[in-house]
């Protein structure tokens, strides 16, 4: 906790810890991001070369759908190939979830009142004891049981919650508790008065999203206001962002929104304004520029790019390093929060890339060495 800005505290709802291969997810473990692949997992060099990109972007998990008996099989080799833990996921059938346990996958999405009878419910159980499985039940406002929404009328937080707890008790019957849940809907607000009555009804970690938010730029405002909400309450050991866009874009999203909240840091964050007539060189080119070439930086760093010298040195004192225009194409750099050197037009991006990687460099090692290096945390 901090003493100097209480504002900024966010207390994480108290959750069980469970392993999803070895990520950990819930208690004080970092929350993860994750996302799912949208090829035939059955195109086994398809289905990877999209993992691998995931892997790249820095997801922790990565969710295959498995909807019959071949793509199991093919399951089996992606698992052996991936460097991140394989969620597989299942809707209906027992035995998918039974043969996805034996071929490696780290975790099953499954909601054990789907699957049959209770039979049915402990043999999938008894594999993902066996195989070291944890469950992640998925509750989903558009495919709500049939008696819940008889007895409801339609979705609502209260009858989400009810199915979960029904999913979580027929597992807790088998003396199964390695489970994680999510209670997701497409309504913003209905996701995030459903988690909110779920996380003061249980203690199982909490997998948070807005399901079928839209697409890029739609999805992302959805998401960001349902999950930074949440994340904001405390709510949420692991997420995903659910876009009609690239996957990688959906890791992207999930580690702008767990940054823009101080809860973990991966990357260059960019503080930037938005241009005016008082800019002194083109922001609105040079950010987009210095993105692109800073996306290979996975060391956690913060740049302010701002235009002129109103808010420029401001933003300087709080960030790694700093870009503030000045007149006659000559501009300010600040290095740690205070005047470093001037620089000219021409050279912008190319000197800010060399001093950011030079930066990330140094607290590399820094950390190799044991040390704490010294960032700044926007």
């Amino acid at each position: 906790m901090s003493s100097i800005r209480p504002w900024r505290d966010i207390y994480r709802r108290k959750s069980r810890q469970i392993m999803v291969g070895n990520v950990p997810v819930g208690g004080d473990a970092p929350i993860t991001v994750q996302s799912m692949t949208n090829t035939l997992t059955t195109d086994v060099a398809a289905t990877m070369d999209q993992i691998r990109a995931l892997e790249e972007a820095g997801a922790d998990i990565v969710r295959v759908s498995c909807p019959d008996e071949d793509s199991t099989k093919a399951l089996r080799e992606i698992t052996r190939q991936a460097q991140v833990p394989i969620v597989a996921d299942i809707h209906f059938h027992y035995k998918r979830a039974i043969e996805a346990a034996e071929a490696g996958a780290a975790c099953l999405r499954i909601n054990p009142g789907n699957i049959g009878n209770q039979n049915k419910v402990r043999e999938v159980v008894k594999a993902a004891k066996d195989h070291g499985c944890p469950i992640r039940i998925g509750v989903n406002a558009g495919s709500l049981e049939k008696h819940l929404l008889e007895k409801y009328a339609e979705p609502c937080p209260e009858a989400m919650v009810e199915s979960a707890l029904e999913h979580i008790r027929i597992l807790e019957d088998e003396d199964f508790f390695d489970i994680k849940i999510s209670c997701k809907a497409s309504d913003v607000f209905l996701s995030m008065a459903a988690y909110s009555q779920l996380a003061e009804a249980c203690d199982y970690p909490l997998h948070i999203g807005v399901t079928e938010a839209g697409g890029l730029r739609t999805g992302t405002i959805k998401s960001s206001i349902g999950l930074g909400n949440l994340l904001w309450a405390g709510i949420g050991d692991t997420l995903r962002v659910s876009l009609s866009a690239d996957p990688v874009e959906e890791i992207k999203v999930g580690f702008d929104i767990l940054k823009s909240l101080g809860l973990r840091h991966r990357g260059v964050n960019v503080i930037s304004c938005p241009s005016c007539a008082r800019q002194q060189f083109d922001v609105i080119r040079t950010v987009a520029v210095l993105e692109e070439r800073l996306a290979h930086i996975t060391t956690p760093l913060s740049v302010s790019v701002i235009g002129c010298v109103v808010n420029g040195p401001g933003e300087a004192t709080m960030t790694d390093v700093g870009l503030t225009g000045g007149g006659k194409g000559t501009h300010q750099i600040y290095v740690g929060g205070l005047p470093d050197h001037r620089l000219k037009d021409a050279s912008i991006v190319d000197h800010l890339v060399e001093m950011i990687e030079a930066k990330a460099e140094e607290v590399e090692a820094a950390i190799a060495r044991g040390e704490t290096p010294d960032v700044k945390q926007h």
